[in-house]
């Protein structure tokens, strides 16, 4: 039974309160970290419910995640309205399109699979490609992304770069093609995919008033969680369930848009009262989780890098200060972490009330080997640790039976053969995604291995054989296995959004990566911002923050993140200018070459030069590379831009490489596309007509 109004009013404060009974308008809640959001959104519709405003079930209740709509259904249960439907955008979506499909199109709604991996693989092998395990993940990423961003596969090569889009080992228009022929497969198999649920609602409400007609009168109320991840093709749907209504409600937190990769935006809340004049805006500022000096830090963080969100207020009794810790190395780093770790828990703190968070998953083996070594229960979000992953099991395997064949080979040189066969490079992957964790995880297997070997070399013991390295890999795969369900979570930043623990500590704030190094332009680096800030609101009263000079001793030529800056001493914030200067290389760093300022775009970087400032090709150069490109183009029959784009032909007219290693070396040209023109480019170049 639901309770009275005034009961329900009454654990509000006036924010919650002004959400909880503003009817009769659209309204907007921009609700910091730790603010009680979805209090206020349960009671808003309690309350509605209560005073006669909302009927129960005209309620849609819509969020992103399962785990978070069946928190709304418990707690309007609490509340007394248990009729009130609280669901997934896709849930929803695909409810009304099964029910109404048969009698918008006089068919039922054709199968939802889950078999989408084998399907891009199919389409992948019918163009005669052949992307690993890595590279399909990343492929049905891109699918995903293009579905959700309303980009048409034949669109695809020429919007991708503009939206920083790469897949490591295919270049875009490959990717395009990819898209269509996927497609073409789901279509044969008469089934339809996640995506296309969405993607369905939108096209039945669309092309049938009537049908769009009688949802919006079963469901006249909507409240939106988590709004600030909103895609274009949800908004779309959004659009088309609320109609001319104005009574629904929206609530989001800007500054926690860390999915932009996957096409959310946090444009349509910031914009909201921009698109509904009338709109009321009610921002919750009262923060229930974390202390004054936590919450002082977060917002220091907020004010710095321009995230947009409200100043939180705690509400919460006072903690100690946040720690900014530099290390020497990332071992001092994993060894200081899990100090402070122990010392939370003789503080009476448990194990299950802390974490150590971190931008990518390859930062956690030496986590994971510090906790496992000092008896500390751990267990990784997710469930998979580090020597769990397909790919280090992979390697581990190979380096075994090499050992068993010969364990007298230097592990260094060993592990590095392996990993070639395997088909790893000393050069990182483009883009994020799927082939780039496989890559860091390789990397970080290489990386144990020089360490092993310098250690022993250090000791005075000689050179370290492959048998001990194996050894020392077994080893520590056997004692890092998750030990206790009490135990510290491991996550990345990612996974980590939603969760609270009273301690926590934020590893690896250095630049490069946190801003990851592939972090190009302001726009990404402002969803590097956003982790950050995630990060630092995930921790209740105690909170430390550590960067490392260098990946091990010796080292020391890395600089704490700029986001440390104005919140740590002058004397640590100064190098990281200065390493900006230092590394024009760098995607976060790059700089013209004309001008000396800062680059942005792709196409920028691919030019090491903005488009207006001076060229240092001649223009004949240009031109018979142009003429060669379009010739090849007319040959193959393919647009020009799938040869070479415009950005990355220019980049080649300016440096003139003169072998395959600097042709291999031009951004944009990459591994297939220098086998399969270098010759030409390279005889062109060189004074030739550039022919076969």
């Amino acid at each position: 039974m639901i309770a009275e109004p005034a009961a329900l009013l009454a654990g509000l404060d006036p924010e919650q309160q002004q959400v909880a009974t503003s009817f009769g308008a659209p309204v907007v809640v921009i609700a910091g970290a730790g603010t009680g959001k979805t209090r206020a959104l349960t009671h808003r519709i309690a309350y509605g419910t209560a005073i006669g405003a909302y009927r129960a079930a005209a309620v849609l209740a819509v969020t992103f995640t399962t785990r978070a709509a069946g928190e709304l259904r418990s707690r309007l249960r609490g509340l007394g309205v248990p009729t009130v439907q609280a669901r997934t955008f896709h849930s929803a979506a695909l409810r009304q399109a099964q029910y109404f499909w048969p009698r918008a199109y006089g068919s039922q709604l054709p199968a939802v699979t889950d078999d989408r991996l084998p399907m891009v693989a199919e389409a992948a092998r019918a163009l005669r490609l052949s992307p690993d395990a890595g590279a399909l993940r990343d492929l049905l990423t891109e699918v995903s992304w293009a579905k959700v961003s309303n980009v048409l596969p034949a669109d695809y090569a020429e919007l991708a770069e503009a939206s920083g889009r790469e897949v490591a080992g295919l270049d875009a228009a490959q990717v395009g093609r990819v898209l269509g022929r996927y497609e073409q497969v789901k279509a044969a198999r008469e089934v339809i995919d996640f995506d296309d649920i969405l993607l369905c609602g939108v096209a039945m409400l669309t092309e049938h008033a009537d049908i769009a007609e009688e949802v919006r009168a079963t469901y006249r109320h909507l409240v939106v969680d988590e709004y600030q991840d909103v895609n274009p093709v949800q908004q779309t749907l959004l659009d088309l369930w609320w109609g001319e209504g104005g009574d629904h409600c929206v609530v989001g937190d800007p500054a926690q848009t860390i999915h932009s990769f996957a096409g959310a935006t946090p444009a349509y809340l910031t914009g909201f009262a921009d698109r509904f004049p009338q709109a009321r805006v009610v921002r919750l500022v009262r923060d229930y989780r974390s202390s004054p000096q936590v919450v002082g830090l977060a917002n220091r963080v907020a004010r710095n890098t321009r995230l947009g969100t409200v100043t939180l207020e705690s509400q919460c009794p006072p903690g100690p200060e946040p720690r900014v810790l530099p290390c020497a190395n990332e071992y001092d780093e994993a060894a200081a972490v899990t100090r402070w770790l122990v010392e939370q828990h003789e503080a009476g703190v448990p194990w299950r009330e802390q974490a150590v968070l971190y931008r990518v998953h390859a930062q956690s083996p030496l986590f994971e080997s510090a906790l496992a070594q000092a008896g500390v229960p751990f267990m990784v979000r997710g469930g998979e640790g580090f020597y769990d992953r397909p790919e280090v099991r992979q390697v581990m395997g190979t380096l075994t039976e090499r050992a068993r064949r010969d364990p007298g080979l230097p592990c260094v040189d060993a592990c590095r053969d392996v990993l070639a066969r395997l088909g790893w490079t000393p050069q990182p992957p483009s883009g994020q995604g799927r082939v780039r964790e496989r890559w860091e995880s390789l990397a970080a297997v290489l990386a144990l291995a020089e360490d092993v070997a310098s250690a022993q070399a250090e000791a005075g013991e000689g050179t370290a054989d492959l048998a001990a390295f194996v050894a020392e890999l077994t080893a520590r795969a056997q004692a890092e296995h998750p030990l206790s369900a009490d135990g510290v979570t491991l996550s990345t930043l990612h996974a980590a959004k939603g969760l609270e623990w009273t301690a926590v500590a934020l590893v690896g704030v250095q630049e490069g990566t946190l801003p990851l190094s592939l972090a190009a332009g302001p726009e990404q680096v402002a969803e590097e911002a956003r982790l950050f800030y995630v990060g630092i609101t995930r921790a209740r009263s105690r909170l430390l923050i550590c960067w490392s000079r260098a990946r091990r001793s010796g080292g020391g030529n890395r600089f704490p993140s700029r986001f440390l800056e104005g919140i740590t001493p002058r004397t640590e914030r100064t190098p990281v200018r200065a390493a900006r200067r230092e590394k024009p290389t760098s995607a976060l760093s790059a700089t013209c070459r004309a001008c000396g300022k800062p680059l942005h775009s792709g196409a920028e970087r691919k030019l090491r030069r903005h488009a207006d400032c001076p060229a240092a090709y001649d223009e004949d150069t240009w031109a018979r590379l142009v003429a060669w490109r379009l010739g090849v183009a007319k040959e193959r029959s393919v647009p020009a831009y799938v040869i070479f784009t415009d950005a990355t032909l220019m980049a080649i007219a300016e440096d003139r490489p003169a072998d395959a290693p600097a042709l291999l070396a031009i951004p944009g040209v990459g591994r297939t596309k220098a086998e399969q023109y270098g010759e030409a480019v390279l005889a062109l170049l060189a004074g030739g007509d550039g022919a076969d």
